[in-house]
């Protein structure tokens, strides 16, 4: 089993940490990983992406050419990557912030309100989980346990309140799309 992933936004929606939850996920379960990231000079504002590979064998190589799923979070993002997903991919999109459809029919789409759905439960800044729980429940990659794992420990001790509003974020996305 191998899945890559390209997720993208702009910077500080949480793409770069979606990358990273999955990827210490995956290590998690025991799998090889890769995380590469790529991000403008601005700190925010600025595009921001990452490939993510999740694998049962050694990963050759970090780059992602042709994805398995792409993760997009706002339009520019949805214009740069559509292309990069393999015939059969699925397609997430930030249907909060995008409101252009997908213009390719030999892939599975999910649109997804991540900022609607993370305004709901009272933090913006979930809306990243909320799109994670949505990919995660309709791939094999990695599980539930293990990204809720790997959010304790990129959180530390000192954000442990933030775990329950993250959990819940990540099965409000993971309902839309069983």
């Amino acid at each position: 089993m191998i899945s890559e992933i390209i997720m993208a936004g702009f910077g500080g929606q949480g793409v770069l940490l979606m990358g990273q939850l999955t990827a210490y996920a995956g290590m998690i379960e025991d799998k090889n990983v890769s995380w590469l990231p790529s991000y403008g000079p601005e700190m925010r504002g600025g595009t921001a992406n990452c490939s993510v590979i999740v694998s049962d064998e050694p990963v050759g190589s970090p780059v992602v050419t042709e994805a398995d799923a792409v993760i997009v979070m706002n339009k520019p993002s949805l214009d740069k990557f559509e292309s990069a997903l393999k015939p059969g991919g699925k397609l997430f999109i930030n249907s909060s912030l995008i409101d252009k459809k997908a213009t390719r029919t030999d892939i599975e789409v999910h649109y997804v309100p991540v900022n609607d759905i993370a305004a709901q439960l009272g933090n913006s800044r979930v809306a990243n989980v909320v799109m994670l729980g949505a990919y995660v429940a309709s791939s094999d990659a990695v599980t539930k346990k293990s990204v809720i794992e790997a959010v304790e420990y990129v959180l530390g001790k000192g954000k442990a309140h933030l775990i329950p509003i993250n959990e819940k974020a990540f099965d409000e996305g993971a309902k839309l799309v069983k």
